[in-house]
């Protein structure tokens, strides 16, 4: 079984690959590709903003520190953005589908370590008032 660290470097490094490939097909123009704005933002800076929240929690450790911990969740739920449940009902589904398929996986692998984590120390911190 791998290690909690191992396990959500991985997931991490699935989301900033495939967000790197949906930031290149943006830039090459290679359809599907996102589109370049939303009301909200430019694709382009958020997905550089997600990949960089990523890179920083995998090297903080995304699961043995604070920091590491916050990224991770602030990673998800970025890639959340590009993923999420709410892809289903893209007109493109059936073309980004492994892509969406893919970034739900590693979010809730990410998602599962980070309850666990917490669920652990939890009750680690229990174990030691009792001693």
């Amino acid at each position: 079984m791998p290690l909690p660290n191992q396990s959500s470097t991985a997931a991490l490094s699935v989301l900033i690959i495939l967000q790197t490939v949906m930031l290149s097909a943006l830039y090459a123009g290679v359809p599907p590709h996102p589109p370049v704005a939303t009301p909200l933002f430019g694709i382009a800076p958020f997905l550089g903003a997600a990949i960089s929240a990523a890179v920083a929690a995998m090297l903080l450790g995304s699961s043995t520190s604070q920091y590491g911990r916050g990224l991770s969740l602030l990673a998800t739920v970025m890639a959340l953005v590009s993923f999420g449940p709410q892809k289903y009902f893209d007109a493109q589904f059936g073309l980004i589908w492994p892509a969406v398929i893919g970034g739900q996986l590693a979010s809730l692998a990410l998602l599962w370590g980070l309850v666990s984590g917490l669920l652990s120390g939890n009750a680690n911190a229990r174990q030691e008032e009792t001693q």
